[in-house]
């Protein structure tokens, strides 16, 4: 069980094209709001376990719910950023909502994924998934996902599809018009 675990860190670290050692904190709470008091503009950062964040997962409104996974240290996430920025902007009338799930470790969560936050200056709701048992709620999410990243869900009441690659802002926005219709 401890080499699966470790097999699918490494994975998400080897897909972004980044080489870290860093293993992930755990957290016995199911959702808690991390502070920065330190910076001039305080960013809340909600941390959530896996229990936490599922209902983010099936949300049943009016709405087309964009969630996408990401890490601060993954390339292909954040060259994407823009076009998950652009689409929250752009369709925020049309009862899209952008969910950004930080897979960051917890322990850069002050020095490295609040102030890239609060640098690119990103409107979109962001969340921090900090549950270190991934080979438990990868699957959940999607049963074909590798546990790579970027990797984007995207549904309504009717709908839902799940993305494991990168999307330009053309890309992303033809998959949202679809749960549109």
């Amino acid at each position: 069980m401890k080499l699966n675990v470790l097999f699918i860190a490494i994975l998400l670290m080897v897909s972004c094209g980044k080489s870290k050692k860093e293993v992930p904190l755990s957290r016995n709470e199911s959702d808690k709001v991390i502070k920065d008091v330190d910076s001039r503009e305080d960013i809340e950062l909600e941390v959530y376990d896996y229990a936490g964040f599922e209902k983010f997962l099936n949300i049943k409104d009016n709405k087309v719910h964009v969630i996408n996974f990401w890490a601060t240290w993954c390339a292909p996430c954040v060259k994407e950023l823009p076009s998950f920025e652009k689409l929250h902007g752009q369709f925020s009338d049309d009862n899209v909502e952008v969910l950004l799930v930080s897979l960051d470790f917890p322990h850069v969560y002050d020095k490295k994924l609040k102030p890239f936050i609060r640098d690119k200056k990103i409107s979109s709701k962001v969340i921090a998934l900090d549950d270190p048992d991934m080979n438990a709620w990868i699957p959940k999410i999607d049963k074909k996902w590798s546990g790579s990243i970027p990797a984007t869900i995207i549904y309504n009441r009717n709908k839902s599809k799940f993305y494991e690659r990168s999307f330009t802002y053309e890309e992303l926005e033809k998959e949202v018009k679809h749960f549109l219709n």
